[in-house]
């Protein structure tokens, strides 16, 4: 799964991500990134665009939107039969921009955080759906959801699922308008390449959501790794 991330290079997202429409007022560097956060999301409905969104789907059929709470991950293997997805997994396909994302591998002792990322690349894409939502006051919620596959060589030791990491070649086929055949499906979400990642363990003071800063991107010494266990 992916329960959080990080998204370092924010004023870099236009330009990597060719981005017609950047945001007015850019955010500023996140390192810890949580469900129920708005995060810069990439669309394309007729020019590529930069939203805040939630993270957190809500189905435009939800009648309360504590449902998206639930639904901050979609597995690829089952998302176009899923009430909570098909609609957008059709129409509505996005890219979560990020610079890292963690996960915990469980031990005897507790739970060790790792963060996850490209070894060439700062900035990368996962693949993402969002829909929108309408309350009944007849205001829009913009919400999406980032989907997992199974995890590659390098972090089924960490945890048995990853996000779908987006190849610089098929983010442009992931944005287009349309279901996807098969095939295209099939390549995009095939876990990406562990040789081209690395993983490495990091300080548990992520496991606090309100906890920021740049400094819990950085590994921990082995000799450190059994002190950071909660």
């Amino acid at each position: 799964m992916c329960g959080r991330f990080t998204l370092g290079e924010v004023k870099e997202l236009a330009v990597r991500f060719s981005i017609d429409h950047p945001l007015v007022d850019v955010p500023r560097p996140r390192y810890n990134i949580a469900p129920g956060q708005d995060v810069p999301i990439v669309s394309s409905e007729g020019s590529r665009s930069l939203t805040l969104m939630r993270w957190g789907l809500v189905p435009f059929w939800a009648k309360d939107p504590k449902i998206g709470d639930r639904m901050i991950n979609a597995r690829s293997e089952s998302v176009a039969e899923k009430p909570a997805f098909r609609r957008a997994m059709k129409a509505r396909r996005c890219i979560v921009p990020t610079t890292g994302f963690y996960e915990w591998k469980r031990t005897g002792d507790g739970k060790q955080p790792y963060l996850a990322r490209l070894k060439d690349e700062r900035l990368f894409g996962m693949a993402g759906l969002y829909e929108r939502w309408i309350s009944p006051q007849e205001a829009e919620m913009l919400s999406f959801t980032i989907l997992t596959t199974a995890a590659n060589g390098l972090l089924a030791d960490i945890h048995g699922r990853m996000p779908v990491i987006l190849d610089r070649r098929d983010e442009e086929t992931w944005l287009a308008p349309g279901p996807l055949d098969a095939s295209e499906l099939e390549r995009i979400f095939t876990p990406y390449p562990p040789e081209r990642m690395v993983a490495y363990a990091v300080s548990a003071r992520v496991n606090d959501a309100s906890v920021e800063g740049e400094e819990l991107m950085a590994p921990v010494k082995k000799a450190n790794v059994q002190a950071a266990l909660f």
